[in-house]
């Protein structure tokens, strides 16, 4: 008999969860917090996708930063834009009745996120205006189930995400607000005061939590105030140890004045941060396909808009040097997202459809970049001795040039993603091997912006 519950306890003790002591919790520090080890399945999959949608998708003019630079800094075009279209004493909170997400699907939102090919998808909460995307009780009446759509927007984009694909669910949440009385009246105190973080942001950040349990907290916004101010680590160590998330939430490094690329889970260190080389702790580049602005822009034109081609390049660039990419959309007012968005969520879809290998679980190489071949990146599998040359021009003369790696005769094979018949290969002097690539047509090559080797037993 006991010999038996022996053998039980030992096998409850394999599964996960039972058996084992829980981990230790972090405390609020720091050196703790900075200790925790980031959940796997965010460097797992490479590739998100950012959702800029709030007030200033109403103006659609400029930038989502659109009430400071009318109001704060007053700038000439964005003065100019109120005046010539709106009548005079019209306010931004005016907007807010404006924003009506007539238009919002969840679940067509769900479905084109999902043939993004994508992991994950992080939605504004709440920008810096101050309006948040669901029915927050610390917001008054400047939110999203109050005032315009009368909806909760999160609530309707979580549910969609979570039943109908297999993306992660993730908020960002801007710590504070431009204009906000309390938060301008700590700032008047250089911060010895925090009326403003423990009325608004900390309540509402508990609130996000519990009620919506995102995969992904995002944070921004530190209106230049420092951590404690915000009372981030004694936040995020209740997020590690107690929250209904702390086995699978991810956080960034935006958490105060001096926190970015410092402390945090991941580390965004600047917008459109892409290094080039590999770093030794886990980042994301987050970018825009709108070169110009995060939330939608009306008067944007084609040109603004990044090419299939270089965000695939982006992508590439990123998974190679160790990163994640997040790469934005701005929806329209009524909730629609536009079709140069759409069309470029579904090509990345395509592409990854076929060269998805080649980014999904994959590691750094011990070259991220070809030193022959600028435009060829690397990324590898080494349980399954694979690695990866993704090659962003098809070369005319039909032979590829490796400089990096170093094959052998009879035991390394290469193959065309999508194509599937091996292909020969010789070794190049001083180093490298120079690949013969198939003739194809145009209908015939397995994708249109970039191609993936894959390289079996080489070093």
């Amino acid at each position: 008999m006991r010999l038996a519950l022996l053998l039980l306890w030992h096998l409850l003790s394999l599964l996960p969860g039972c058996g084992a002591a829980d981990p230790p919790p972090y405390d609020p520090t720091w050196e703790s917090l900075d200790s925790r080890p980031l959940p796997s399945w965010f460097d797992q999959a490479k590739f998100g996708i950012f959702i800029h949608w709030g007030v200033f998708s109403v103006p659609s003019f400029g930038s989502e930063w659109f009430w400071w630079y009318w109001q704060k800094e007053k700038r000439p075009k964005f003065v100019e834009f109120m005046n010539d279209n709106y009548p005079p004493g019209f306010k931004y909170e005016d907007f807010g009745v404006l924003f009506t997400a007539n238009s919002f699907n969840a679940y067509q939102w769900a479905d084109i996120l999902q043939a993004s090919g994508a992991k994950y998808v992080v939605l504004t909460s709440k920008h810096h205006e101050g309006f948040t995307l669901w029915g927050s009780p610390y917001s008054w009446n400047w939110n999203a189930v109050d005032e315009g759509p009368k909806r909760d927007i999160v609530k309707e984009l979580e549910v969609a995400i979570k039943n109908n694909t297999d993306l992660h669910f993730g908020l960002y949440y801007s710590l504070f607000e431009w204009f906000h009385p309390l938060f301008l009246e700590d700032k008047s105190s250089s911060f010895q005061k925090q009326r403003f973080p423990i009325s608004k942001t900390l309540p509402e950040l508990y609130e996000l939590v519990k009620k919506y349990q995102p995969d992904v907290l995002w944070a921004d916004g530190d209106g230049g105030a420092p951590d404690h101010y915000w009372n981030s680590t004694g936040f995020l160590s209740w997020l590690y140890n107690e929250s209904p998330v702390r086995k699978t939430v991810v956080t960034n490094d935006r958490w105060g004045a001096g926190s970015i690329c410092h402390h945090g889970g991941f580390y965004t260190c600047s917008d459109r941060y892409n290094p080039g080389h590999l770093l030794p702790h886990k980042w994301e580049n987050c970018m825009t396909i709108d070169q110009f602005s995060w939330g939608y822009r009306r008067e944007a034109g084609i040109n603004d808009y990044l090419t299939i081609e270089e965000l695939v390049e982006q992508l590439v660039e990123t998974v190679a040097c160790g990163g994640n990419l997040l790469m934005n959309i701005g929806p329209t007012l009524d909730g629609t997202i536009p079709v140069i968005f759409e069309e470029r969520l579904r090509q990345m879809g395509t592409w990854l459809k076929v060269n998805g290998e080649a980014i999904y679980e994959t590691h750094p190489w011990r070259s991220q970049n070809d030193t022959c071949t600028p435009d060829v990146w690397y990324t590898s599998k080494p349980e399954k001795q694979r690695v990866y040359a993704i090659f962003l021009k098809w070369p005319i003369s039909g032979k590829l040039l490796l400089g990096e790696p170093v094959a052998s005769l009879g035991e390394t094979e290469v193959q065309l993603l999508g194509h599937g018949q091996p292909l020969t290969w010789t070794s190049a002097k001083p180093n490298g091997i120079t690949v013969e690539l198939p003739h194809l047509s145009f209908h015939q090559m397995p994708c249109q912006w970039g191609w993936t080797l894959t390289l079996t037993n080489v070093t």
